[in-house]
């Protein structure tokens, strides 16, 4: 359990427990949609896996964890064994299996716990569950305990449908794949017409998951149960906005895939608080972030810089690494590179010692850092990116284009949308070659495409913070579900 943090402030508080799935690209929206409800009166408990919880004291040592008056840490375990590796990403797929088969009855035991503790500690009786939607097994602990259950879809709201629409391309004999040949053979590019709440789609660009040709395979499985359970919920959030995604929230609601969907995005926009309050400086990043990134940045031209960041999970082969690192000094281009520990599978990423001669004096690379501050600093021009959805809303709300090369899951919808409906994005090939990277990056920050999206996207960085701000669309959102959902109706 987490430090308590301070008195308790009387027993007639709401009180939110928020369960995020234990990656961190699900941990960050959950973390804010947790700070905008202790911002409103709720009393927090954060829900951490006891591995992550371990991950970050290590990371950014015990206060990390410590939590603020009203705002608490308990955890619970994922069900893996130990890892011999203590900071690097979990296996998704054993993961996903680990929680949904192993993590309820801890969870329920929680609830009971924080019940049970509430007459001693002075903390209010557990009033509703906000869970992450793949953690969709909470739905059963919150019901036995007749309370309001609220689920958190951290993709994108498009992709939320695309899974569901599985069972579409499987009506249409598309999928399963017949063999192996049609990953290569031009039959990921198949249009798939008639979409509902969907538009331009190929089959390359549903989840990748589906690019099976077995049915049964766990992921799918575990997608389709997963968001199939949401219309049991009593509302779900995303984070996104009504400007960018109505059309798909709309579908979300009409095809009963959801009882109602509230737009709280952007998330991070949402929940900033100027000037800041202790709760503001509560981060759950796993990796330690390096300033360092920023002051570099201070000192360049602007525009002149390209980001590069894949993410969390994305993992690829030094071969890949190599193309993309000659790409970048190809272009002749100044680039911040960030290069997780674990991104090379199975391996160390080992660069070039010609690449790094070559890229010294306009090239810097660093594990991680604070994502959404590089992408608002007025250097850089250019983002080239895996398309996580966390990631996609950071580029528009920076107003940066994106060169997009999707690794999996949902990014395949987002890198669509990013490159054919909001205008903001130019896509990779998957077989990554580094005249091509170098091309797009050139046509992205010289070319008429570029300076079209450059355009787009500071139009969507503008109606993303008219959303986030009081009386905008998102803002009102957020009092509606307070109001009409999460608060005990006396």
């Amino acid at each position: 359990m987490g430090s308590l943090g301070g008195a308790a402030q009387g027993s007639s508080k709401p009180h939110a427990v928020c369960l995020p799935y234990p990656a961190q690209g699900h941990i960050t929206p959950m973390l804010n949609v947790a700070k905008l409800l202790h911002a409103r009166g709720f009393h927090v408990t954060f829900v951490n896996t006891e591995y992550n919880h371990a991950r970050l004291v290590r990371t950014r040592g015990a206060a990390a964890v410590a939590g603020v008056p009203g705002f608490r840490f308990a955890t619970i375990p994922d069900g893996l064994p130990p890892s011999e590796d203590d900071d690097v990403t979990q296996d998704i797929p054993s993961l996903c299996r680990s929680t949904t088969e192993t993590c309820l009855g801890p969870f329920r035991r929680l609830l009971a716990e924080l019940n049970d503790d509430s007459a001693a500690t002075g903390h209010p009786l557990v009033t509703c569950v906000v869970s992450d939607v793949v953690m969709g097994f909470s739905i059963d602990a919150a019901k036995e305990l007749g309370l309001p259950y609220v689920q958190l879809w951290t993709a994108s709201t498009i992709s939320f449908l695309a899974y569901q629409h599985y069972r579409l391309l499987m009506s249409r004999g598309l999928a399963p794949l017949k063999d192996a040949e049609q990953l290569t053979n031009g039959f990921l590019d198949t249009p798939v017409d008639d979409v509902p709440g969907l538009r331009s789609m190929r089959f390359r660009d549903f989840p990748s998951f589906i690019r099976t040709t077995d049915l049964d395979e766990f992921m799918v499985r575990y997608v389709l149960k997963e968001t199939g359970r949401s219309a049991g919920a009593s509302a779900v959030i995303v984070n996104t906005f009504d400007e960018l995604e109505g059309e798909a929230v709309a579908a979300m609601e009409s095809l009963g895939l959801a009882r109602k969907v509230y737009t709280l995005g952007p998330l991070p926009l949402l929940a900033r608080e100027d000037p800041p309050t202790p709760r503001s400086s509560i981060s759950l990043s796993l990796w330690k972030e390096q300033a360092e990134c920023l002051r570099w940045l201070d000192g360049r031209e602007p525009g002149a810089v390209v980001y590069v960041n894949f993410g969390s999970i994305t993992v690829m082969t030094n071969e890949q690494l190599v193309e993309f690192a000659w790409g970048l000094a190809n272009s002749g281009r100044q680039f911040l590179w960030i290069i997780r520990r674990d991104l090379v599978k199975g391996d160390s990423a080992v660069l070039p010692p010609e690449f790094l001669a070559a890229t010294a004096d306009r090239g810097l690379m660093a594990s991680w850092c604070p994502q959404q501050e590089v992408l608002d600093h007025p250097s850089v021009g250019a983002f080239l990116t895996h398309s996580g959805w966390n990631s996609t809303l950071e580029a528009m709300c920076g107003g940066v284009p994106v060169i997009s090369w999707p690794f999996f899951a949902d990014q395949q919808t987002n890198c669509r949308y990013q490159c054919n409906v909001w205008g903001v994005g130019m896509e990779i090939d998957a077989n990554v070659r580094r005249d091509a990277v170098a091309g797009l990056i050139t046509e992205l920050m010289e070319g008429e495409q570029g300076k079209e999206m450059r355009r787009k996207t500071g139009e969507w960085r503008d109606k993303a913070i008219e959303a986030a701000k009081p009386g905008g669309a998102s803002h009102r959102n957020f009092d509606e579900l307070v109001r009409d959902v999460l608060l005990p109706k006396n």
